[in-house]
């Protein structure tokens, strides 16, 4: 009777195990998947995978390539237009336009969104004024701005300038605004002066959200400057694309686009390397978290 329960018992034990396998055979599927490799082989497939549809698509008649274009013209394109150095002079004149724009802008608009810290009744009477220009889309501040500053690159940096200082400002003020009460009314029990609660409590805690800030901005300085080159330039992706778009030229059109998506993302990315050199903490607590 024993053997015949131990026979039974090892069946039933050897039938959940059994069971249990394609379970485990998925969690590590998923836990090889959810790696930096692993994400980045995904991402590779299905960024292949758009573009063989797409080519197939067009040879098969289905997709207008008039209209959209083709994978293979537009890489054609782009080897033509990087061997010539026009888009390596248009990138880069979109790039330097971008980045001084995106610099001065972010940086003048969190410092001022940081002083409007120290005093509550210049930032309500200022506040208003704030909204009410945020309110405007900035993009049809860009004849103005041209008429004002001309059509070379002085006007594209103003452009970036106004479309990235007003977020950076009122992110900045936020995010003073929301520091630890607690910690603050600590030092001022302790005898700390505003000066000191400024630098040792506001900009510390107001970091993480501006440089949350920095990531939106980027996006803002990269339209900020095709816009300028749209209106009016002789240089740069957003001329490219407006020419290109006016002789029907889809491929040319892409390349400037996905120029300005690998743009973004490699700043992007820049954004994230500032991050972990500014706040090293924060990426240990991020840590901490998934560990635990």
């Amino acid at each position: 009777m024993s053997s015949i329960t131990q026979a039974s018992s090892t069946s039933g034990g050897n039938a959940v195990r059994s069971d249990l396998q394609p379970i485990k055979s998925k969690r590590r599927l998923m836990i090889t998947l959810d790696t930096h490799i692993g994400r980045t082989a995904l991402q590779t497939v299905a960024v292949a995978a758009f573009f063989l549809l797409w080519e197939f698509g067009v040879e098969m008649g289905w997709i207008s390539e008039f209209l959209v274009g083709k994978p293979s013209g537009i890489w054609w394109r782009f080897q033509a237009q990087m061997l010539d150095g026009s888009l390596i002079v248009d990138s880069g004149y979109t790039l330097y336009e971008a980045i001084i724009g995106f610099v001065v802008g972010t940086i003048v608009g969190s410092i001022l969104g940081l002083a409007m810290w120290y005093s509550i009744f210049v930032a309500r009477m200022v506040e208003p004024f704030i909204v009410a220009l945020n309110s405007v889309p900035k993009i049809a501040l860009a004849p103005v701005i041209l008429l004002w500053f001309g059509t070379g690159l002085l006007s594209k940096v103003v452009l970036v300038v106004s479309m990235t200082a007003l977020v950076a400002l009122i992110a900045a003020y936020q995010a003073a605004k929301d520091a630890d009460k607690d910690l603050q009314s600590l030092m001022v029990s302790m005898g700390g002066s505003k000066h000191q609660i400024f630098y040792s409590v506001i900009i510390p805690s107001s970091l993480p959200a501006i440089i949350a800030t920095f990531r939106i901005n980027i996006g803002f300085a990269l339209v900020g400057a095709v816009v300028g080159e749209f209106i009016s330039s002789k240089r740069g992706l957003g001329h490219l694309v407006y020419n290109a778009s006016s002789l029907y030229d889809l491929n040319s059109v892409w390349v400037g686009l996905f120029v300005l998506m690998f743009m973004g993302f490699v700043l992007y990315h820049g954004i994230d390397a500032l991050e972990r050199y500014l706040l090293p903490w924060k990426q240990d607590i991020g840590h901490t978290r998934v560990q635990a």
